[in-house]
């Protein structure tokens, strides 16, 4: 039985081996894509763009409905989320196909901002180190901001102001519950979710934003749900 356990310390060298090589590598990416542009000359490029919307001009349902289907630890966690990348790595097993990310908001921001869609290791290796970066430069509802003015919405909208004046004719505040949980699901798949292309799989959507937001404690079902 020697031979077993000899094969499993180098199986298990091995994989230390080649997580330290991605580590290396990812880290390597990070700091390349840094060096290229720096975390404040990022957040400056997204706050320059018309309509830029603070988060104090946005309603607090559509918050509340973009946390709880992005990041529900958005606010506690210090730019990934150790739960969430569990959770994503147990269903990518079971699916046997990487089915899901487990990225935060912090996360999806570095990755739009810095790197490029592809699902790779290496690229989620330099994602958690830049996350960390913006996490350490700016706060947290400055990501916020940050991320919902620079994401797609569909239909040709980069930002919730373009987003929301071009599908329900509004600026942001003026949303209404129905307006803000449909919009918080459309970047999920921008094309399949996005009321115009698709009213009837924006709603199936909504229905999941509204289930997520019960389950996150952001709605009081005893009360209501206001519409």
């Amino acid at each position: 039985m020697k031979w077993i356990k000899r094969l499993c310390s180098f199986l298990f060298l091995c994989i230390v081996i080649a997580s330290g090589i991605l580590c290396v590598k990812g880290y390597m990416d990070y700091r390349e894509a840094l060096d290229q542009k720096s975390v404040e000359e990022m957040a400056y490029e997204i706050e320059s763009i018309e309509n830029y919307t603070t988060i104090d001009q946005l309603p607090e349902t559509y918050i509340d409905a973009v946390l709880a289907v992005e990041d529900k630890r958005f606010y506690s966690h210090p730019g990934i989320d150790p739960i969430a990348i569990g959770r994503a790595f147990v269903n990518d097993i079971r699916a046997g196909a990487y089915v899901e990310g487990g990225s935060t908001i912090t996360q999806q921001l570095a990755k739009n901002q810095y790197f490029t869609q592809d699902k790779k290791i290496v690229r989620k290796i330099a994602e958690m180190f830049m996350a960390f970066k913006i996490e350490s430069v700016l706060d947290k509802d400055k990501i916020f901001e940050l991320y919902v003015n620079s994401i797609f919405f569909g239909n040709g909208y980069y930002c919730v102001y373009d987003a929301a004046q071009g599908y329900f004719g509004k600026v942001p505040y003026d949303m209404n519950f129905d307006e803000c949980t449909i919009l918080a699901g459309v970047p999920n798949a921008p094309t399949n979710y996005n009321p115009v292309a698709s009213p009837e799989l924006a709603r199936e959507r909504q229905a999941q934003v509204i289930e997520k937001m019960e389950r996150a404690g952001y709605l009081d079902t005893s009360a209501g749900i206001q519409q």
